[in-house]
């Protein structure tokens, strides 16, 4: 439906009622399908449809849950993953933001390391586990996983949108005369505030396999852990709630970065023009 012009008129309010109307489906659609989810697994699961020691079942969720936050250790671990998933997206985002800077800033670097991030973007990154639990020790190899697997990706789309900005806001710079550091300072970071924004947001997921990746391999507290320990001693339920809790910190962390990339936009980093 097109945005009328008059913001008075009749046809403004009834376009506004639209909306609202089209997001309160969306929501209440969103629900439906997560309680029928929910309520066919349950389903399956009491008329042994599926065997409810491999799958667990939601009601025994409830329960689990209830037993890891109260009386074991869950919440450790959440906030252990969870410390570990923030500071691998703002050491990826800072490392990853400064090496796209530096290719900007130098055409032959660029063109030199292109290749290198190209191999580095396909390799897999579970193959570096070993040799980062080597390296770092079984604490700090998780931050290692968190950091390759959303470094490269964080480095290719800043770095393009440096580029595009370059092709189309610099040029008026450049012909009066200003530095490369006026014009990183006063154009290219401003105008990359919603690219970065969205780097940010694929960042969360990648950042969080990561974290999960790190501590399958070496790590002794997290959910990773928990989900490890869980599948050795055959408890499912353990299984699940941790992959709830891992569904619930995405949606956090992303809700977050939403936030933080509302207010940046409210404050008039829009980026390209």
């Amino acid at each position: 439906m097109p945005l009328p012009q008059d913001k008075g008129s009749s046809g403004y309010a009834h376009y506004l009622k639209a909306q609202k109307r089209a997001r309160l489906g969306i929501t209440l659609s969103r629900l439906l399908l997560m309680v029928a989810f929910l309520g066919l697994w349950e389903l399956a699961a009491r008329l042994k449809w599926v065997d409810p020691l491999l799958t667990s079942q939601p009601s025994k969720l409830v329960t689990t849950f209830r037993e890891l936050a109260f009386h074991g250790s869950l919440l450790m671990h959440t906030r252990v993953t969870a410390m570990e998933t923030v500071i691998g997206i703002v050491a990826s985002m800072a490392l990853g933001t400064l090496i796209a800077v530096v290719f900007w800033w130098s055409t032959y670097a660029s063109k030199v390391l292109e290749p290198y991030m190209v191999v580095l973007n396909a390799l897999p990154k579970v193959a570096l586990g070993p040799i980062f639990y080597i390296w770092l020790g079984d604490r700090y190899s998780v931050y290692g996983m968190a950091v390759a697997i959303s470094v490269i990706v964080t480095i290719m789309m800043v770095e393009n949108e440096f580029k595009e900005i370059a092709r189309t806001k610099l040029h008026l710079m450049e012909s009066f005369g200003a530095t490369k550091l006026q014009m990183l300072r006063m154009v290219l970071l401003p105008a990359s505030v919603p690219n970065l924004i969205a780097t940010l947001k694929v960042n969360v997921g990648l950042t969080l396999v990561g974290v999960i990746m790190g501590e399958f391999l070496s790590s002794k507290a997290g959910l990773g852990y928990l989900i490890i320990y869980g599948g050795q001693v055959f408890q499912m339920n353990m299984v699940m709630v941790s992959i709830c809790m891992l569904a619930l910190m995405s949606i956090i962390l992303y809700g977050i970065v939403n936030l933080i990339g509302g207010y940046l936009l409210k404050k008039g980093f829009h980026g390209r023009t």
